[in-house]
């Protein structure tokens, strides 16, 4: 049952919701340890009146969510966790709850021919329609939020079964995504209300995925900087930092990106736009297909890369890969590392290094049948950066992809 909230919602114990979210970072012969946030700030422009404390889901609309969970088992070693629909009495989707360790997708797809869920897939293919994010106050985020200018999607709404309840309410952000604010430190079920547990004979071993490093948002032409102002005074958020056409370019595309952060570093989404180009670039191909604003990229976060890499590869994940050359001089550029760099090579792993330490990353190709969203695996051993050193050779892979589509 659901009903409209007017009172506040009591705030968890923040120690106890850390405790229960971190795990012990590794560390390895050159002393550093897998980047580990935790709820202490760490951006120090941030703003702290939007209490973050994670990604708590993200929620995909698709063409046929049961063949989607399929492939988000078999290739990612998600787990079966929840579902709705007609069984459950949900006449209008049916949505499956998947994860790997801190990381929630939800799969929806639309049961009836008017639904509005129709629509966005014809429009945008399947994509990301729902960021949602933990907090401890659902009630106060919208408040927050919607008084600094956000346009409100969902109303505090209060949600609950034989479980116990929760606090939802939500907000637009760039093209039809929106953010849902999740508050559940009231429910025991295994999502939430009206959804039942999906328990399945079939569960491939997990890859290593461990939780959503960042997500990052595509959007048209001169709207970088409107979308930065608006993490910026709507939510709180800090710029982390910024790239411009000449840090991220080729001899015929470019772009130009973003980083806004939350106080802890939890939550992060890099903001792209085109720059001016010889050619077409990655993210004129996805406003092109997607018909607008959305997210491009998914990056999950593994804390041993090259044994996640291999899973996902000997389960049909292909991945984005850079001529053998790249490998020549990467040591001269980051220094010591503690991974092989013939095993590194063998996989295609790409490494940068910052004030920090280093990190390693791995993009996919798009994992839908529209060159639209794909997913990157990295590992931070230390390093808070994204890899500017590995830009221009992951930019020309991703060209020479388009190539072979004849988008470029």
């Amino acid at each position: 049952m659901t009903s409209i909230i007017h009172s506040p919602a009591k705030c968890p114990n923040f120690e106890a919701l850390n405790s229960a979210r971190n795990q012990p970072p590794t560390t390895m012969a050159t002393g550093l340890k897998d980047v580990d946030y935790g709820l202490e700030k760490i951006m120090a422009d941030a703003q702290d009146f939007l209490p973050l404390l994670g990604t708590d889901y993200v929620e995909l609309y698709v063409g046929n969510a049961k063949q989607s969970a399929h492939y988000y088992k078999s290739a990612w070693g998600f787990q079966s966790v929840a579902y709705a629909g007609l069984e459950t009495g949900m006449k209008d989707r049916t949505s499956y709850v998947l994860q790997q360790d801190k990381i929630r997708l939800v799969l929806t797809t639309p049961m009836t021919p008017d639904s509005p869920i129709n629509e966005h897939i014809r429009k945008h293919g399947d994509g990301v329609k729902v960021i949602a994010l933990w907090v401890p106050d659902a009630r106060k985020a919208w408040e927050e939020t919607t008084k600094r200018g956000a346009k409100s999607f969902m109303e505090p709404i209060k949600e609950e079964d034989e479980h116990g309840y929760v606090v939802k309410s939500g907000i637009h952000t760039y093209g039809e995504t929106v953010h849902i604010f999740v508050e559940r430190n009231e429910y025991k079920g295994p999502f939430l209300p009206g959804y039942k547990a999906w328990k399945s004979h079939y569960n491939p071993p997990p890859t290593g995925l461990k939780f959503i490093d960042h997500m990052v948002g595509n959007v048209g032409w001169g709207e970088m900087n409107t979308w930065v102002d608006f993490y910026a005074r709507v939510m709180g958020f800090a710029q982390l930092v910024s790239f411009d056409d000449k840090d991220i370019s080729t001899e015929y595309t470019a772009l130009m990106s973003k980083v806004m952060s939350n106080g802890n570093g939890r939550i992060k989404f890099p903001i792209n736009e085109p720059a001016e180009g010889k050619k077409k670039s990655q993210i004129e191909e996805y406003i092109d297909f997607y018909n607008g604003a959305g997210v491009q990229h998914i990056a999950v976060a593994t804390n041993n890369i090259i044994e996640t890499v291999g899973a996902l590869k000997d389960r049909g994940v292909e991945f984005l890969y850079v001529p053998p050359s790249y490998y020549d001089t990467v040591m001269d550029r980051v220094g010591e590392i503690d991974e092989d760099l013939a095993v590194l090579k063998q996989h295609g792993v790409l490494v940068d290094r910052d004030d920090e330490g280093y990190l390693l990353q791995l993009f996919t190709k798009p994992v839908l049948d529209r060159p639209t969203m794909f997913f990157e695996i990295i590992q931070r051993k230390g390093a808070k950066s994204f890899g500017k050193g590995n830009f221009k050779a992951l930019f020309e892979a991703i060209e020479r992809e388009q190539e072979n589509r004849g988008t470029l």
